[in-house]
């Protein structure tokens, strides 16, 4: 299971398996959920600030939620503190979701969300890094923000900077909710302070808590005929040595082995095909799209700068749907959808 650890003086969290996976054999067609982190703009180069709650990109949104109504696909709106506070961008996504084309969870960005008890840095910026009754303090703030906002209380959350850590799990059971967003594997994000997803499933689990609280990892994998072999020689690739031999471009062109990860921002259609492919034939049944709002408007975010790449990122995710939902013969599910659709496979701890 995951866990937490103390080293040097510093809280490093690793996932540790094993877990308890749900069934495969519950979906006999994939299931595509799709994960809008909805949050404040700011630039990803500079250090976190406080006063970076700009969110007048929500006006865009239309340009995305079209995509998502010609596929009938609902997208997971999580939505952090200055979203959940900004009359505009509330009334954006209000009319989606009173209409029932998304569902809206929440997402923690623990800089710019109250209370406001900790030192601003990289390492606080993983929600799991902070102290148990502070973690629980903003994420209890932010879902009663988002509460007052849409009139409904959200069942779903996603750690900022995929910051999952020791108490998160049993925080979020408390507080009433029912999916997690958080787990990306297979990045192992401890270099700068976060988590280490790099041995998490691809696959839905259950976490050891009262409620059986559901996880639904972001969907990322290795991709070529390296197999099992893959995550070493990633691993080498990535060492000081292999970066310098440029060793992860060799072994990518020669399809030997490539980490990719299911968002249309930084990879290309046929990288979300190609990753879609070799899980499902692993036995993967549930796929994670995922990409940040502020991409949908130009200049805001390093993958769409221009009207350019915001039409190929559009493209990308429409061209994405109709392979997975036609091609495929995929369904679309809200996480709500899914925890549901797990649910009557699902036991509390003590049954």
């Amino acid at each position: 299971m995951a866990t937490g650890s103390e080293q040097g003086g510093t809280q490093r969290w690793t996932f540790r398996g094993p877990v308890e996976l749900v069934p495969r054999e519950i979906f006999p067609r994939p299931v595509l959920l799709v994960v809008v982190d909805t949050e404040e703009e700011f630039d990803w180069s500079q250090p976190f600030d406080r006063s970076q709650r700009s969110v007048g990109h929500l006006r865009a949104v239309g340009r995305f939620q079209d995509v998502c109504d010609e596929a009938e696909v609902a997208p997971v709106y999580v939505v952090d503190h200055p979203i959940a506070t900004t009359p505009e961008a509330v009334a954006a996504l209000r009319e989606i979701h009173e209409r029932g084309a998304c569902e809206i969870g929440a997402h923690l960005h623990p800089w710019v969300s109250p209370p406001h008890d900790e030192q601003v840095s990289a390492r606080n910026s993983y929600p799991g890094n902070l102290p148990r009754a502070l973690e629980r303090a903003k994420i209890e703030r932010l879902t009663e923000a988002i509460e007052s906002a849409f009139g409904a209380r959200p069942r779903a959350y996603k750690s900022g900077r995929y910051g999952f850590g020791p108490h998160t799990g049993a925080i979020l059971d408390e507080l009433g909710y029912e999916v997690d967003l958080s787990p990306a594997p297979p990045f192992d994000l401890r270099a700068d302070g976060g988590p280490d997803w790099s041995r998490a499933p691809a696959e839905p689990y259950r976490l050891d808590t009262p409620r059986r609280l559901l996880a639904a990892p972001n969907t990322g994998g290795f991709v070529g005929w390296a197999g099992g072999f893959s995550r070493p020689l990633y691993a080498l690739a990535s060492s000081a040595p292999g970066r310098a031999l440029r060793l992860g471009g060799i072994l990518a062109r020669l399809g030997a082995v490539e980490r990719l990860f299911l968002s249309p921002e930084g990879y290309a259609g046929a990288d979300l095909v190609r990753l879609t492919r070799a899980l499902l034939g692993s036995g993967v049944r549930v796929f994670v799209l995922s990409l940040h709002s502020p991409s949908f408007e130009p200049g805001h975010t390093p993958y769409v700068r221009d009207a350019r790449e915001l039409h190929s990122l559009l493209e990308s995710c429409r061209n994405y749907f109709r392979f997975f939902l036609e091609e495929l013969g995929g369904q679309s599910l809200t996480a709500s959808d899914l925890r549901r659709h797990v649910a009557p496979n699902m036991r509390t701890r003590n049954a």
